[in-house]
């Protein structure tokens, strides 16, 4: 392999595995400030407690994404120098604001949060954990602003051969970024939420605390359902949107070789053939692609032949179509995912709303227990989709990936980074599981961020707390 291919596996291997655990942090983050408000507004310890169990596991993710997330930056240098030399005027400005602005109120009422139980009032308290999580939002929206600008470049001049900003609030107002920022912040809501039902269930399926973790639960799966609904109407306004900026990453991701014709049909599942440019095995759902794309169940989406052509002329010659099947299937894996989440979601509600979380289906809490599994899914499928349908282009229309590598770079020193790194975050992925399973194992009553160790539990006649 060259060094274009191994420094985009590199950089997708060590994205991938970094955001396993960025929407947990931002999903945990906004679930303990809910349950702090309820012991503020309640005067219930046992949300207190909820707070400092999951603040805990809180505590290890962010731990472990700080670490997986310092290499993302680095590599723009390392791997693409001439990307960032092309953008650096532009990308620098929303991670800079990103790194001086909102990881450090992160970290700053992290701290507060952290050593403040019982040093500053209850209501300063609550407010440093909401804090927290403005602050993991801000993150991903200048995170987001500058992967937007590579989505659809906007606020920029070209002077000299490198883009240069010039409007800041086109950046930050970028079309794109208004679609995709709603949709992966409640993507990351809707995981959060997952893994403490996940959690959760697998206590109550093993009859432990269960008064803690019903509550949690509860509180949970009112979040999860909400966030995954929220998700399916975001993407559905970030899919039309990209239907207009983007038509060839939305034909690849429908498999459309030819133009779809009037109306359109969403295609649930084919076998593809890129070096024939055709489908077979087609099962299709008529009109729904034409109201994916319009919100009418009338209009036509163009095929990526006749972008193919299009492109040609306005970029001149070369190959503009990307990875077909990784498209295409990235995109339906995401699409099942949700759905999925959406209706054990909506199952749980049911549960909730009819009370009958007291002896709730041992099936469909083994199910949620799984379910924990459904949000990384979906957000590995949708961010494979997002930048493999963008190909060739690493920005949008102005730069391609295979202009944009280090010049200097050499394959063999990517290889052994990327075999290096690969290693190393295996091993912080075995830690940081070791280190869940347990606080896990230990149960709410032994985590206590105020007095680490003591151990008192009200609810003890409810079930033990050791694993059975």
């Amino acid at each position: 392999m060259d060094t274009v291919m191994l420094s985009r596996i590199q950089f997708a291997s060590t994205t991938i595995f970094h955001y396993f655990f960025v929407p947990v942090s931002i999903g945990l983050a906004l679930l303990i400030a809910i349950m702090e408000t309820m012991y503020v507004r309640k005067g219930n310890d046992e949300y207190k407690r909820m707070a400092q169990f999951w603040g805990k596991l809180f505590l290890i993710n962010f731990a472990v994404g700080v670490v997986t997330g310092i290499l993302q930056e680095f590599q723009f240098g390392m791997n693409w120098s001439d990307y960032s030399r092309f953008v650096g005027d532009v990308f620098g400005a929303p991670l800079a604001i990103e790194a001086l602005l909102a990881f450090f109120l992160e970290s700053t009422f992290i701290g507060i949060w952290i050593f403040g139980w019982d040093k500053v009032s209850k209501k300063v308290h609550l407010a440093s954990i909401w804090m927290v999580a403005l602050g993991t939002m801000l993150s991903a929206f200048w995170i987001l602003a500058a992967n937007s600008f590579m989505q659809h470049p906007v606020g920029f001049a070209i002077n000299n051969g490198r883009a240069e900003m010039n409007d800041f609030l086109a950046l930050i107002t970028n079309g794109q970024l208004l679609v995709e920022f709603p949709h992966t912040v409640l993507a990351a809501y809707a995981t959060g939420a997952f893994l403490v039902t996940g959690i959760s269930a697998y206590k109550l399926l093993k009859k432990q605390d269960v008064s803690f973790f019903r509550k949690s639960f509860e509180i949970a799966a009112i979040v999860g359902i909400v966030s995954s609904l929220g998700v399916a109407v975001a993407g559905h306004a970030q899919a039309q949107y990209l239907v207009k900026t983007q038509p060839m990453k939305m034909a690849a991701s429908e498999g459309i070789w030819e133009d779809s014709g009037d109306p359109a049909a969403w295609t649930v599942s084919a076998f593809i053939d890129p070096d024939s440019k055709t489908n077979s095995g087609e099962i299709k759902i008529p009109y729904l692609l034409s109201f994916l794309s319009y919100s009418k169940f009338s209009g036509e989406v163009k095929g990526m032949n006749t972008l193919q052509a299009e492109y040609e002329q306005k970029y001149g010659p070369g190959d503009y179509i990307p990875p077909v099947r990784t498209t295409f299937w990235s995109f339906r894996i995401m699409v099942v995912a949700g759905s999925l989440m959406c209706v054990l979601g909506l199952y749980a509600m049911y549960l909730i709303w009819r009370k009958k979380m007291d002896r709730p289906n041992t099936w469909f809490m083994r199910f949620m227990l799984w379910g924990l599994l459904l949000p990384p899914i979906a957000n590995t499928a949708g961010w494979i989709m997002t930048e493999i349908g963008r190909q060739p282009w690493t920005v949008f229309g102005l730069m391609t990936t295979e202009d944009s590598v280090s010049p200097n770079v050499s394959a063999g020193s990517v290889l052994f980074s990327v075999i290096s790194f690969t290693a190393i975050y295996a091993i912080l992925g075995a830690v940081m599981i070791g280190l869940f399973i347990k606080v896990i194992k230990k149960g709410p009553y032994a985590t206590d961020l105020t007095h680490e160790g003591e151990s008192h539990d009200p609810y003890s006649k409810e079930g033990s707390h050791a694993f059975s």
